[in-house]
């Protein structure tokens, strides 16, 4: 179906859900998207952007990006801080899904008594279930692949600037920390300022993947660096120089060839086939610019809830 006939569609059913909405935004192409089409349904007046700040998580650029962008489709912008409740999951291993569920949506559920519409689609695990409405949240381009998203923003003639990692995903820095925080100025304060770090370095550069994994045990932040398209010798010899001044980072290397990870699990993780093939092809591997293999470990940790890496070998 053509892209003019989906935003009628969208525009519609927007319509016949609410009279006003609020819209959950990073200021990535799918939620610019979806707060477009509310406007166009319901009315600028009636549109209300929340953005949701994770502060050290967030990339640095993220709140001019966030602000142009609602000054752009002229909407009201509201901006909520949220770190406490990130850290707090994150002490018990990566969880983006709780992530999401209880920090970012749990925060904008407490400022809004609103229908809140998300940019869910194809591309994620709620779009696939094809759930319209879900206690509260509201997905109208459930359906919808990141082609079409590009070409409705082309349609409506909207450019998205880019905010973090690679040019579809604005992106949240502590996803790529690998294992549990436990010392936030240890810890978060790696992954945190390497991302940045990377990003910064590599901003004339128009790279399909960017962004530095920390893992290791609690007791050594060990950065791995991904990019593609790969780098040549000098510079990579250069940001890794760069990068072993930050005190919280013990070791740094760049990858340009397989790996194994090494990977300490929840037993629920390790008894879980399914569980372990998603962690390793759709968590892990879409965000490193190498092949990867894991070997899992049974974790006798009793606060890991989720997955650690400690470690990790060149094949």
């Amino acid at each position: 179906m053509h892209h003019k006939e989906e935003i009628r569609i969208v525009v519609r059913e927007i319509r016949s859900n609410a009279d006003s909405i609020d819209v959950a935004f990073s200021g990535g192409k799918d939620s610019t998207l979806v707060a477009k089409l509310c406007a166009e349904a319901l009315g600028r007046e009636h549109v209300r952007l929340i953005n949701v700040s994770f502060e050290r998580y967030s990339y640095a650029k993220s709140a001019e990006i966030v602000s142009r962008a609602a000054i752009s489709l002229g909407l009201e912008l509201i901006v909520v801080g949220e770190k406490k409740t990130q850290e707090e999951i994150w002490r018990k291993g990566p969880s983006c899904n709780r992530c999401t569920r209880v920090a970012k949506m749990g925060a904008i559920r407490r400022i809004s008594n609103r229908l809140v519409a998300t940019g869910a689609n194809q591309s994620d695990s709620w779009g696939k279930t094809g759930i319209a409405v879900k206690d509260g949240f509201y997905a109208p381009i459930r359906h919808w692949t990141r082609s079409l998203v590009q070409e409705a923003l082309d349609y409506f003639g909207i450019t998205v600037e880019r905010i973090g990692e690679s040019p579809g995903r604005e992106g949240c820095k502590l996803k790529h920390l690998l294992k549990m925080l436990i010392n936030p100025y240890y810890h978060g304060k790696a992954v945190s300022v390497a991302n940045e770090l990377l990003l910064d370095y590599l901003s004339d550069r128009k790279s399909d993947l960017v962004n530095v994994k920390i893992v290791g045990p609690l007791s050594r932040n060990i950065a791995l660096i991904n990019v593609l398209p790969l780098l040549k010798p000098e510079v990579i010899k250069e940001l890794i120089v760069r990068m072993k001044k930050t005190p919280e980072i013990d070791e740094v290397h760049y990858l340009d060839s397989p790996i194994t990870l090494l990977i300490s699990a929840n037993p629920a993780i390790i008894n879980d086939s399914e569980s372990r093939y998603w962690i390793e092809k759709g968590r892990l591997q879409p965000e490193f610019s190498v092949p990867i293999r894991v070997k899992w470990l049974r974790s006798r940790n009793a606060r890991l809830e989720t997955f650690h890496v400690v470690g990790f070998s060149r094949e």
